[in-house]
């Protein structure tokens, strides 16, 4: 198979072919960029582009040349002051100014600088939060004012495709797709598509996405902006949609969310090693008995996500279950999560999660004869096989804003079939 991929944002194309061995695990792709792969080194370098302050016209900052530290684990804003033979009473000066607040929140990989006069005195203080977010300190007459800068990203549109010939993880990690990109794509889906039990060889794939770059270098991935995933013959499309109050959905092409109330899934790519059976052999007791829900094989420590938003209402021991979180979804749902390693903090009875958020790791407590999740799923307190029980949906798209989306939706899968004809996307 062959692959490529092409920046929309660029006239001229780069393309990259990547062979694969015959471990056969990898995407075809089309039009995808050679990946920047330089990492940036910012221990010393120089502005280039305009940080503009907040609240102010956008103006470029003069360029500083500043030897910046990275602050470490435990390091402190008194420590650095101290090597540099600076006064306390100057760091307590800084901690007045508009952002001073900013220096008790230094946190690990943060970068500081410091411009001295000829003196030895205190003329300039920076410290970076990232990239694009910067504060600035600076000693007048009238004593410490403080300054910040905000930078933003170049977006880039981008698109690719592929035919999966094995998972869609290891897949698009051999294929040269960034990690990110592939969780975002299987995020999208999760509700539809099991990537643990579902996915086939010959599954395929296309979406347009954001790519980011900073002074003309890629620092990472942004947002698929519109995706296809066919999956056993059958299509999934789904569009990512932005209304006025900023909350961001992916819907599908009439306006349902791509979002249902459980997640297909709790453990990403696991491999099911037990169904759900009115018959089966106990590895453990040696004997025959009904299995009401699916295990799913992992490596110990593999987290394991709520499947859907609810309450807490049992984390402990029990019996053959071993640690075990069951969770209450409105009135009628129940998940039950047993054989973990151990809870994720702040998992307790009483408290609230979020569908997706983390609430224990695989393991193999009580009767189990190896690392897996064993998950439960009952409606009206009747078990029933997760991975064939009709999942509710989440809200659609508002009303008023309906017709709005249709239109938007066209649009967006009409560019995603153009990309596609206009690449000839074929598996060789």
């Amino acid at each position: 198979m062959k692959f490529t991929t092409v920046n929309l944002g660029r006239v001229l194309p780069r393309r990259h072919w990547l062979a694969i061995g015959l471990t056969g695990l990898f995407v075809a792709t089309t039009l995808i960029l050679l990946p920047v792969k330089e990492e940036l080194d910012r221990r010393t370098y120089q502005y280039e582009v305009p940080l503009p302050e907040d609240n102010s016209e956008n103006k470029a900052p003069a360029e500083y040349q500043w030897q910046m530290q990275s602050v470490q684990p435990g390091d402190s804003m008194a420590v650095f002051f101290q090597r540099q033979g600076l006064s306390p009473t100057i760091l307590h000066a800084l901690t007045k100014t508009e952002h001073g607040k900013e220096l008790a929140l230094v946190r690990p990989n943060d970068k500081i600088g410091f411009k001295l006069d000829a003196q030895g005195n205190l003329d300039t203080f920076r410290l970076e939060r990232s990239l694009f977010e910067a504060y600035q300190f600076h000693q007048s007459e009238q004593g410490f004012s403080s300054e910040k800068f905000v930078a933003t990203p170049d977006i880039v549109e981008s698109f690719a495709q592929g035919s999966i010939t094995s998972s869609l993880f290891e897949a698009g990690s051999a294929s040269g797709l960034s990690d990110n990109l592939m969780m975002q794509l299987a995020g999208i889906f999760a509700w539809d598509v099991d990537f643990a039990l579902d996915i086939r060889e010959g599954d395929h794939f296309s979406f347009i996405y954001q790519e980011k770059y900073f002074q003309g270098k890629k620092i990472g991935d942004g947002d698929i902006l519109v995706a296809s995933f066919t999956n056993q013959g059958k299509t999934y499309n789904a569009i990512r949609y932005e209304d006025a109050s900023g909350y961001v959905q992916y819907y599908t092409p009439k306006g349902d969310s791509m979002r249902k109330a459980f997640l297909r899934t709790p453990v990403d790519f696991a491999r099911i090693s037990s169904r759900f059976t009115t018959a089966r052999y106990h590895p453990v007791l040696h004997k025959i008995r009904a299995h009401k829900g699916v295990d799913y094989a992992a490596a110990r420590g593999t987290p394991i996500k709520a499947s859907g938003d609810g309450k807490v209402i049992f984390a402990g021991r029990k019996g053959g279950y071993g640690n075990v979180v069951i969770l209450q979804h409105g009135s009628r749902y129940t998940t039950l999560y047993g054989h973990m390693n151990g809870f994720k903090r702040g998992i307790h009875v009483g408290s609230r999660v979020s569908q997706g958020q983390v609430i224990g790791y695989v393991g193999s407590t009580g009767l189990a004869s190896g690392p897996h999740l064993h998950y439960e799923f009952r409606v009206d307190g009747v078990h029933r096989d997760p991975l064939k029980v009709k999942l509710p949906n989440s809200q659609p798209i508002e009303a008023s804003r309906k017709q709005e989306f249709i239109h938007y939706s066209e649009a967006m899968l009409s560019r995603l079939e153009t990309q596609r004809s206009g690449n000839n996307f074929a598996s060789q």
